[in-house]
């Protein structure tokens, strides 16, 4: 049990095992690690350094980046600093009187004129001669972080704009006993192994260039490969489902933005060309797909006997992310969605909600990702309304349709205020990457909006003309994003019918290569990815190469495996070899294949 202070400054006993009690720990230590560096280097300027989930850390505007030596130095004299046992005490202050306190801290007084701007009290929390601007919570005393271990320094713009400074970031994590740390440490070793980032390299399915850009990865063969396949299969399941396959332009004239209301309040986010005050048309590359596919369905009049209607597309958008937002296959500028809009009446509504649901759920159990999954019902925060449009009334109204839609699909999902689209509130299929950062891989939104915005109209039973109900969704998410958390999921082992190789032949000398060859081709008429090493190297070199690459089957071809026209199987699996047929283990691929396994 530890005691933590408020940002009333009042305070109580909770167990580390709780949120809250984790979050002031890791707060805590943040402020250990600031008070150490500027103890070691006086000169530097501070930043934020908020708790994280597993962490914390703390930017700081330093004239050298920090090195492995640096922190090594940084974590000892934190070690010192809780031996000392210092108390955090908790105080506010007047404006006038934190700029004064802070007057050689320019971001300290960044974030103080922005406060008083707000009207709010400047908070402050100290211990022994450190104080920080901080609206807490803390532990109430140093002395409680027991374990502590800085993990890496790296570069991060000030509040995460590449407009601003570059700071150095130190990332750490802090635990109440040393085995914690330990487990957490093992962890995070494993997680490294399984790191899409690393492993996608290494495998030869991604890689990037300084010259293209950051958030702009490079799918190789392989990685191309596998989203080929994916892409093939999403496709050929929504057309299964009676979706219409659409091909729409990568950027549009700001027009189509105004009406759909991105340009007002998704501008920010978008890749801009030409100039609003120079130009006669200022054209914008496409974040999202709606806007275009909504032309189609305004292309003729509709009756309520064309409704539903389903329209799906491999997409390419383009966000401006941000550079630290950006890491890996998971969060970038380019990317490819599955993205699918559903018109239909209010009476169809439920329905098509409940099958776009069970589509996503096919999705996630043949990618072997259903148990990963948690569902986010994502709603609007009706203390900002400045982020949406609509009225509060139609806020509610479709809120409520949703709850009632989700609690018949009986989904164990939570709510979340603030998360919705600016046009409607959405389900978030949310899954963690092996470093328990959370993002959202699958998404369903209903619309009550955009179809007035755009006069998308049906003719009703009655002979009156209604505005439909729109359904956003994608059927597999961002591809990129798929594949990053396949390859987590799978530690780069993918099941048989993603493998971008499904067999390697291995020929033990140059005499067997006209019989691999053979194999080869026969693999290859039936479907199956095949490659064959014939380098001049030792068997157990190429079989070591072959498992490196994670490839399912090995072939090992000698001697005895010509004369009598059998192969030697070796499983990825389970390590061994068997002896069959050729026919035989071209049967068994294409059963594997088919059914999908995991």
């Amino acid at each position: 049990m530890f005691k933590v202070i408020f940002n009333d400054g009042e305070s109580k006993i909770i167990p580390f095992e709780d949120e809250e009690c984790r979050n002031s720990f890791r707060h805590t230590a943040s402020h250990i690690l600031a008070q150490a560096v500027l103890r070691l280097f006086p000169n530097v300027k501070l930043g934020i350094g908020p708790a994280i989930e597993n962490g914390f850390y703390y930017d700081f505007d330093t004239p050298q980046p920090f090195t492995n030596d640096d922190l090594i130095k940084i974590e000892a004299e934190m070690k010192k600093i809780v031996k000392e046992g210092l108390s955090l005490e908790y105080f506010i202050l007047g404006k006038d009187e934190a700029l004064e306190l802070f007057k050689d801290e320019p971001y300290k007084i960044e974030l103080i004129n922005e406060l008083s701007e707000k009207g709010e009290t400047a908070s402050f929390f100290k211990q022994g001669e450190f104080v920080d601007l901080c609206a807490g919570p803390h532990l109430a005393r140093v002395s409680d972080v027991k374990a502590i271990k800085l993990l890496s320094a790296t570069g991060a713009y000030w509040r995460g704009s590449e407009k601003n400074k570059m700071l150095c970031r130190i990332y750490g994590t802090a635990f109440p006993k040393a085995n914690m740390l330990e487990e957490h440490l093992t962890a995070l070793e494993e997680a490294k192994k399984r790191d899409h980032n690393k492993l996608g390299r290494e495998l030869e399915l991604f890689t990037t260039a300084e010259d293209v850009g950051q958030g702009l990865p490079i799918l190789m063969p392989k990685g191309a490969k596998i989203v080929q396949l994916l892409q093939r299969w999403v496709e050929d399941e929504e057309e299964r489902r009676g979706y219409q396959l659409t091909k729409t332009p990568s950027f549009a004239k700001s027009d189509l933005y105004k009406v759909s209301g991105h340009w007002e309040k998704y501008k920010d986010g978008m890749f801009c060309m030409g100039d609003e005050e120079k130009d006669r048309e200022v054209f914008a590359f496409r974040p999202m797909t709606c806007p275009y596919q909504f032309q189609i369905y305004l292309n003729r009049s509709r009756s309520y006997r064309d409704l539903p209607i389903r329209y799906n597309e491999t997409a390419t958008l383009f966000r401006k992310e941000s550079s630290g937002e950006m890491h890996g296959l998971i969060r970038l500028r380019q990317f490819t969605l599955a993205d699918g809009h559903i018109i239909c009446t209010p009476e169809q509504v439920e329905k098509e909600f409940i099958d776009a649901i069970e589509l996503v759920v096919y999705m996630l159990k043949t990618l072997g990702l259903y148990e990963d999954v948690y569902y986010r019902f994502s709603k609007w925060d009706e203390n900002d309304r400045s982020k949406y449009i609509g009225e509060p009334e139609q806020w509610e109204s479709t809120q409520n349709l949703m709850r009632d839609i989700l609690d018949k699909t009986g989904l164990n999902y939570y709510e979340a205020d603030g998360e919705a689209a600016f046009y409607g509130p959405k389900l978030d299929m949310q899954m963690k990457n092996v470093y328990g950062k959370e993002d959202t891989l699958f998404t369903v939104q209903i619309d009550f909006q955009l179809a007035q915005r755009f006069g998308m109209m049906y003719v009703d039973t009655d002979g009156e003309k209604k505005y439909p109900y729109i359904i956003h969704r994608s059927s597999i998410g961002c591809y990129e994003r798929t594949l990053a958390l396949l390859i987590e999921k799978y530690a780069g082992a993918f099941p048989l019918w993603l493998a971008p190789v499904q067999v390697a032949v291995l020929p033990i000398a140059d005499r067997h290569n006209d019989f691999c060859n053979e194999i080869a081709d026969e693999l290859q008429k039936i479907g199956i990815r095949v490659e064959i090493d014939s380098r001049s190297e030792k068997i157990g070199y190429k079989i070591r190469e072959a498992q490196l690459m994670k490839i399912p089957y090995m072939l090992v071809i000698g001697d005895n495996e010509v004369e009598k026209r059998e192969l030697a199987v070796r499983s990825r699996k389970t390590g061994e070899s068997v002896t069959v047929s050729l026919d035989e283990f071209k049967a068994a691929l294409r059963e594997e294949v088919d059914s999908k396994a995991l």
